[in-house]
């Protein structure tokens, strides 16, 4: 009798993943709000990827692989260890703020605990990155892997290119994740490439590619996990697309004047949210009322933060030119509030 076939993905594992997500589209919500009230900048959502973002986390290794994530990624930030406290942090842009002191926009992360690298505005700029970590673990010995993230307009820069185009030559230890949406801030798929998908991309590089239903958490840990275990063993690199999509307009300064009525409800009735939260209820893993109870403790927990936060000071004028040098002292950490005492995001049992 042959053994029964292994669940693509353990169910105390997808009920986190579910949980993160929960958290992660509060801490998104309060961020919006915060704009509105003319408190937080430049609000970039993550509403719509959460699933994929975390899901694909979740087959790291926390804290030995790299991650490289780009400026919507804030799920990957949380399932890797960041709390909801330092986004909220930097999204206020108080001193106190220990990825970049409250010099950066929203969720512009950099961990050297978590080996999240910085994020940057520009565009693409950190998938040369990536490899470039990939690369120095192949110099090391190490069987770190660098995980990438990036949204399908950045696979239209030279630098995509480039980096890819690196990696496989030298067959490196990275994961590509196109997060796409299918639009590159206002601009469609369509004026952007002349092929479909941009998994199809990958055949170019000499590398798998696959192109993932990215609001199914299943599909996105194993396709995952197969592309980390490939790269980890020696493999090479891999090109995931992960298709999502896009439920708010880019950011908070934009209109979303360029999509029709029936595009943003098509977009809303894709959330991945309900989807997953439906699968863990047929499965008997989570209760109406247990849900119910997860959403409004995960909103209550975040306006807390906002409250702390809040109180925190604004950075110091005198601290404007640190950090531009080598040599200056390093930002410090930040005092967290008591809960997250155990806090490790998707990774916490």
């Amino acid at each position: 009798m042959s053994e029964p076939a292994e669940p693509p993905i353990p169910d105390g594992l997808l009920l986190r993943i579910y949980r993160v997500a929960v958290l992660t589209r509060a801490v998104d919500h309060q961020l919006w709000l915060l704009s509105r009230q003319g408190r937080a900048g430049f609000v970039l959502t993550a509403r719509g990827h959460e699933i994929a973002q975390i899901a694909s986390a979740a087959a790291m290794r926390r804290g030995h692989d790299s991650a490289w994530c780009y400026y919507r990624d804030m799920g990957v930030g949380i399932a890797l260890g960041v709390t909801p406290y330092e986004i909220l942090l930097g999204g206020l842009a108080r001193g106190a703020d220990p990825h970049s002191g409250g010099r950066q926009l929203t969720m512009h992360l950099s961990s050297p605990s978590l080996r999240i690298g910085s994020i940057s505005s520009a565009i693409a700029a950190h998938i040369p990155h990536a490899v470039g970590a990939a690369y120095a673990a192949r110099v090391r010995g190490e069987d770190s892997v660098a995980m990438c993230w990036f949204g399908d307009g950045a696979a239209s820069e030279g630098a995509t290119h480039e980096a890819m185009n690196l990696a496989g030559v030298h067959r490196l230890p990275v994961v590509f994740l196109c997060e796409n949406n299918r639009l590159a801030i206002s601009v469609p798929l369509a004026l952007q490439m002349p092929v479909e998908r941009v998994s199809d991309r990958a055949s170019a590089y000499a590398m798998p590619g696959e192109s993932v239903d990215g609001t199914d958490a299943e599909a996105v840990f194993t396709a995952t996990r197969a592309a980390v275990e490939r790269a980890r063993g020696g493999g090479g690199p891999s090109l995931l697309e992960l298709r999502v999509p896009r439920i708010t307009p880019h950011s908070s300064q934009d209109d979303d004047a360029y999509r029709s009525d029936e595009q943003r409800a098509a977009a809303a009735a894709a959330d991945p949210l309900p989807r997953l939260r439906q699968t863990l209820i047929e499965r008997g893993m989570l209760a109406v009322d247990e849900d119910e109870r997860m959403v409004r403790e995960a909103r209550e927990q975040v306006v807390a933060d906002e409250d702390l936060a809040l109180a925190m000071p604004e950075p110091l004028p005198e601290r404007a030119r640190r950090w531009l040098y080598a040599g200056d002292p390093p930002q410090g950490g930040v005092t967290l509030p008591a809960r997250y005492a155990n806090w490790t995001g998707v990774f916490d049992g």
